[in-house]
Parts: structure tokens; C-alpha cells; sequence
């Protein structure tokens, strides 16, 4: 059997906000090539999570090693140069897009690839054009941000992270705030991702897409990790209570607003 290469590898994680602790000691991997859905209630702390290991918030102690490098031990973190080595690892796509609202769709996907990455702006443009043509955005290239759909800006983000050539991909609730059509494209983008074997961790409240397209499933409830396992079995037969109570309401809460698209109420 072949060994799997752990491109995340995070021990004892822990994030205070002053007094409150958000999360307790959390330990997880993430194997290259692995999808990861991070699932569970408001409040429980994904986003935290997913912040934390994509340094965008300090943590409290803990380890964290990203494709075979050190970014914090036991909650010191290495130089400032050590920490962006570390970080051109990673990508991350927004919740709220975050595009530029001032740059064309075209400049969006270059600008970083410039900056960041030290490429000719003719590099980064052919870069840039050809993940536009897979996301189905070449004909919107020279458009902004205002011009495009919520879907079509979520693309876009997607194809300014895959740009910067990221081992890892990771999604803070990429559809929580799209309404159900547009949520669609970019559910069917992260599955082709996931088909093309990109290792990727996903924030989401989409369970049955957590089940059909993640590898592995981690339920974090009240800053810990109740439940982790392959995604068909932690979704389709938990064994936690706690994640049997919170999958029973999302199903009734995904039934009720069926209802309401019948009758034509709301909920």
C-alpha cells in the first residue's frame, strides 16, 4: 500500500480571543490529493480553524506544518520570510469574493501572479485566460466585478487562487452567499477540481455535497472535533449525538424550505 504525503499536518491547536477560547487542542491532516469538508453548527469554529491555518489569525499554541514546513511550533512562528515560503503554499477562496472592485476580471487573476510570484504580465495574463476559459469566464475577461453574477464572481476568485499555483485549496462557505441556482456552478467547479485530484478543505454547509465529494469529513461542534471519518460514513451513519441532532436539523431545515418553494411562502 502506498504511503499518502501529508500536505497539512496541525497538533493541539489552540485560539484564544482574549478570554475565550474558540478552539481546544484540535489535531487533524490533510493528505495530498484529500478533500477535506469541515462541517458543523454556526459558531462551532470553522472559519476560526480555516483562518488560523492559512495564517490569517495567530494562534494560541500548537503546530502547524504545511507541505513539509514548519509555519508555527508549540505557538512560536518562524521569520517573517520563513512564514511567506509557507504561505505560497496556500490559497483561499473567500466567502464574499473579495475581489477588486476597481480591476477587470483579467487584472484580478494577474495582479498577484505579478506581485507575488515575480511573472511577466503576458505570463500572467496567459495564465490568467486559460483558467478564465475553464471557469467559462474568457468572454467576461475585461469586464468588472459589478458586471458579473454572484456565481461569476466566485469563479473568478476560484481561478485568481488556482493561479498563484497553490498545493492546497481552501474555501471559507464558497456558497453561502449565492442563492441555490448560482450556488450550482460553483459546487460543479470544486467537484471537477476534486475529480482532477486537488487537494482542497472546504468550510461548508452543504452536507450532501460534503458527502458526495469530500474524502473525509471533520465535525468540529464548540471549538472541537466531535467526529472525523470518511465522508459516507460520518454523514450517513454518525455515531457522535451531537452530529446525529445536527444533520436531523439540517434535514428538517432543508424540508421546510422545499415546503416553502411549493406554497410560494418563506420560512
Amino acid at each position: 500500500m502506498q504511503n499518502k504525503t501529508k500536505i497539512v499536518q496541525v497538533r493541539k491547536l489552540v485560539k484564544r480571543f482574549g478570554a475565550n477560547e474558540v478552539l481546544h487542542g484540535v489535531s487533524f491532516d490533510i493528505d495530498c490529493g484529500e478533500v477535506l469538508a469541515i462541517i458543523g453548527p454556526s459558531g462551532g469554529g470553522k472559519s476560526t480553524l480555516l483562518r488560523c491555518v492559512t495564517n490569517l489569525e495567530r494562534i494560541t499554541s500548537g503546530t502547524i506544518l504545511i507541505d513539509g514546513k514548519t509555519l508555527v511550533k508549540d505557538g512560536i512562528y518562524g521569520t517573517a520570510q520563513n512564514q511567506r515560503e509557507v504561505c505560497l503554499s496556500l490559497g483561499l477562496v473567500f466567502q464574499n469574493f473579495n475581489l477588486f472592485p476597481h480591476f477587470s476580471v483579467l487584472r484580478n487573476v494577474t495582479e498577484a501572479q505579478i506581485h507575488v510570484l515575480g511573472r511577466s504580465r503576458a505570463e500572467a495574463e496567459s495564465v490568467a485566460m486559460d483558467l478564465l476559459a475553464k471557469m467559462g469566464l474568457a468572454s467576461r475577461a475585461h469586464a468588472y466585478p459589478c458586471e458579473l453574477s454572484g456565481g461569476q464572481q466566485q469563479r473568478v476568485s476560484i481561478a485568481r487562487s488556482l493561479a498563484l499555483n497553490p498545493k492546497i485549496l481552501f474555501f471559507d462557505e464558497p456558497t453561502s452567499a449565492l442563492d441555490p441556482e448560482l450556488t450550482g456552478e460553483i459546487l460543479k467547479v470544486i467537484r471537477q477540481l476534486a475529480e482532477a485530484r486537488m487537494t482542497m478543505a472546504i468550510v461548508t454547509h452543504e452536507m450532501t455535497f460534503a458527502r458526495d465529494v469530500a474524502d473525509r469529513v471533520i465535525f468540529l461542534d464548540g471549538g472541537v472535533i466531535a467526529e472525523e471519518g470518511p465522508a459516507a460514513d460520518v454523514i450517513g451513519n454518525p455515531r457522535n449525538a451531537r452530529m446525529q441532532s445536527f444533520l436531523k436539523r439540517y434535514s428538517e431545515s432543508g424540508a421546510e424550505w422545499k415546503r416553502s418553494q411549493r406554497t410560494g411562502g418563506s420560512v
